[in-house]
Parts: C-alpha cells; structure tokens; sequence
C-alpha cells in the first residue's frame, strides 16, 4: 500500500483546538477538531487509498492563517483556500455545494440535494454531508433540518450552533451565540 506524507497543524479556536491537515502543493486535505482526530484519521485513511503518515509543522499554513483571520471576524478568509478530498464522486458534488452556500445563510438537506439536481436524494446528501473530511471551510455546519433545526453535526450541536453564529445565521434560527472554551 502506498503512503502519504501530510502536514498537521495544531491550532487553537474559540471552539476548541483544531488540526490541520495540508499536503505538500498546500492543499487543505482535513480539518476537524482536536477532539475528533480519530475521526479525522479514519476519513484520511478512507478517502486517500493510502496509508498516512502526519509530520508536524511549525510554521503556519496558509489554511492556518485564514482560519484564525476566520475566528478574528474576517469570516470570507476561508473562501479561497484551496482543498483536496477524497471520496465518491457525489460526495465531492456535494461538498462543492457546500462550499457555495453564503456566509451567513443556512439550508435544509432537502434543499441541498435539490440544488444538486437530486430532490430525492436527501439522505445520500446527509450521509455525505456527515463524511465531509474539512470542517468549517466545506460549511456542512450551514445544512440544518427541513424545520430550521440544528441537525446533527460531526464537531457537536454546541460548535455548530456557535459557528452559525458567528457567520450572522442565528437571527433567523434563534439559536444564540454560546460560550465555547478553547
């Protein structure tokens, strides 16, 4: 089996500490919360069809930068980094379309697959939306349920809830800003 050598990073938020992952052309491969790695290990093995090996870095990445620039209040810093996954080609369908729901703005799975041309694939658009290897910069934090309820996220309701929160969209769901520790 081959290997992959990739970066990680640690770093902390406001949410929790966060890891992470960029190959070496400095694409963002993941990016989860430190006390999910297990999770993140899993999908990197899953989706690189590779064994992976993390090196350390100490010097910040790209990815590092526009997320603290991120958490600082400069919410459209994410936007233009550049990422790399895995996984089926719907899932990355997908995971693009996460990447194009605006700052701010929230959609339901129903809403989601219809805008993939897939009205009746919801569920295929929520399991896929549940194995997004990158967390905040593919948004799956902004797909909430059919009834404006915060469904399900891999990093917690808790970090979700403050995420939407943070980008302005708890206005519309009322879902306040609550503390996190980091």
């Amino acid at each position: 089996m081959p290997t992959e050598v990739f970066q990680i990073e640690r770093c902390n938020t406001p949410t929790g500490r966060m890891l992470i992952v960029n190959d070496d052309q400095g694409r963002l491969r993941a990016l989860d919360w430190e006390d999910h790695e297990p999770r993140l290990m899993n999908l990197l093995r899953r989706y690189q069809g590779a064994e992976v090996v993390l090196r350390e870095v100490t010097r910040a990445s790209a990815a590092r930068r526009a997320l603290d620039a991120y958490f600082s209040g400069e919410l459209a810093a994410i936007g233009a980094l550049t990422t790399q996954t895995g996984g089926t080609p719907f899932q990355r369908e997908v995971w693009r379309a996460l990447r194009r729901i605006p700052i701010g703005r929230t959609l339901s799975y129903g809403a989601l697959a219809a805008k993939i041309g897939r009205p009746a694939a919801v569920r295929a658009v929520g399991l896929a939306n549940g194995a997004n290897p990158i967390a905040i910069v593919v948004p799956c934090h902004r797909v909430i349920g059919a009834n404006a309820s915060l469904t399900g996220y891999a990093g917690g309701i808790e970090r979700k809830r403050w995420l939407l929160a943070h980008e302005g969209a708890a206005g519309s769901l009322q879902i306040g800003l609550p503390r996190m520790s980091g």
